[in-house]
């Protein structure tokens, strides 16, 4: 048994032991996720649509980890509508921006590694490159969206008095604690996983500047920068979406008291 394979059944076990049912639900929902995104690096090796095919499997990817990985179907349905929204937003922002640094394709120090290969392949490898970019973006943002809308949901359903006021605020303070952990994960994961290339380049003297030109230290800090700004926007997007539907909760409320009186 090979070390992957322990380690995913040690994963199991322990998600199984610490959230029981949704443990193991959380645990078939990452399965299921890597398995479209297998489906999704077959499509686009033959010939379909990039944009295309990982937009579709964004939207799948989502609607995945976000309704498997909660039992409230109200903050869920808020959820998955900003990360939705959120999504097209950044797809619109990355398309221009990842064509202006053309960071797209192989860096100059792991051309040794394919240099042996044909990359007369046939894809696009800017349409790949936004489309690796959209696809990372999505775990952060689903995850700040749910918790968000999973804390705003208990809130409303303590206190069906809360304003929309209040609502607003109390968003912002959850929101204001899930930029400073998600940033900082985006960060040290970025520089943890190229931490064998930078001590590389500093073992060969390379300059201040190469690092900030270099292509993978570019595309990395790109991909962070992308995440932190679509973070921002699903918890904006969600803490609206949460007061619009505590409005039209209140309001459906009032025309009932009203009715009942009426009814009296």
């Amino acid at each position: 048994m090979s070390s992957i394979s322990v380690l995913i059944i040690i994963l199991f076990a322990l998600m199984t032991i610490v959230g029981g049912k949704q443990g193991m639900v959380s645990f078939f929902s990452v399965a299921l996720n890597f398995f479209i995104l297998f489906i999704t690096v077959i499509l686009i090796s033959g010939g379909f649509p990039i944009l295309g095919v990982s937009l579709f499997a964004g939207i799948c990817i989502l609607a995945i980890t976000i309704y498997m990985g909660n039992n409230d179907e109200r903050s869920t349905n808020v959820a998955f509508i900003a990360t939705v929204i959120v999504m097209l937003i950044m797809i619109i922002l990355i398309i221009p921006f990842d064509h202006m640094v053309q960071i797209q394709g192989f860096s100059n120090e792991e051309s040794e590694e394919v240099e042996a290969f044909n990359l007369l392949i046939g894809i696009n490898f800017e349409s790949l490159a936004i489309a690796t970019t959209i696809l990372s973006t999505l775990g952060a943002i689903a995850e700040a969206s749910i918790a968000v809308a999973s804390g705003l949901e208990e809130l409303i359903a303590q206190n069906s008095d809360i304003t929309v006021t209040q609502l607003y605020k109390s968003g912002r303070n959850i929101g204001f604690q899930i930029m400073g952990m998600t940033f900082n994960t985006l960060f040290f994961g970025m520089f943890g996983g190229n931490l064998a290339l930078f001590i590389l380049l500093y073992k060969l003297h390379a300059s201040f500047g190469y690092y900030l030109n270099s292509k993978i230290f570019v595309g990395e800090s790109m991909s962070v920068l992308y995440s932190a700004i679509a973070v921002i926007l699903v918890i904006w997007i969600t803490t609206y979406l949460m007061g619009r539907k505590l409005n039209s909760l209140q309001e459906t409320t009032a025309d009932l008291n009203k009715q009942d009186k009426r009814d009296l």
